[in-house]
């Protein structure tokens, strides 16, 4: 629906107040109240637009996911050339598994980050979509580290990314204010 550009934009505007809301406060903030008022339009735009609520949960999944792989991608690209040390490969690729919002958000930002992510989990249509940007998101951390002259096979990423999750989700149940901290150690030891 909305093929026209007004409605193009209108869309986009319920997609981007949903991925705000994801990113704020986990699937349970995104619903067709808040996300209309999010948006400033009427209530009746989001079953207009969006033939479900699944339908808007899955749009923002996808927006939420491709924000994120930009801006570790604009983070990549804003480098010097050449090899870069170890503290900035460590941070971006920490950025790209636990979220920017680590670097200042503690273990809040780091909850509702693997929140989203496991509660993906329950909802079974988001399934081929988080394979997807699984996929993207592995391959821009094989990126990183190939250009840091740590080049890993697929199979070492994901090892790699597990590892640092495990970490993390351990920190996360202890309740340890910095999980990114913990995050950051399994890696340096790692690479």
């Amino acid at each position: 629906m909305g093929g026209t550009s007004k409605g193009e934009r209108r869309r986009q505007e319920l997609v981007t107040a949903a991925a705000a809301l994801l990113r704020s406060g986990g699937f349970d903030a995104v619903r067709h109240r808040a996300v209309a008022e999010r948006a400033g339009l009427p209530l009746a735009s989001t079953t207009y637009y969006f033939s479900s609520l699944d339908e808007l949960v899955t749009a923002a999944v996808e927006r939420t996911g491709r924000d994120e792989l930009a801006e570790i991608r604009e983070q990549l690209d804003a480098l010097p050339d050449g090899v870069p040390g170890t503290s900035e490969l460590v941070e971006l690729v920490l950025d790209q598994l636990i979220g920017p919002e680590s670097r200042s958000g503690g273990l809040d930002a780091a909850l509702l980050r693997y929140e989203r992510l496991v509660g993906a989990g329950r909802r079974p249509y988001l399934a081929p979509l988080m394979r997807r940007l699984r996929d993207e998101f592995d391959g821009l951390v094989a990126e990183i580290l190939s250009r840091s002259g740590r080049p890993r096979d697929p199979v070492e990423v994901r090892d790699l990314v597990s590892l640092v999750d495990g970490a993390v989700v351990s920190a996360l149940i202890e309740s340890d204010p910095d999980p990114r901290a913990v995050g950051r150690e399994v890696l340096l030891r790692t690479l």
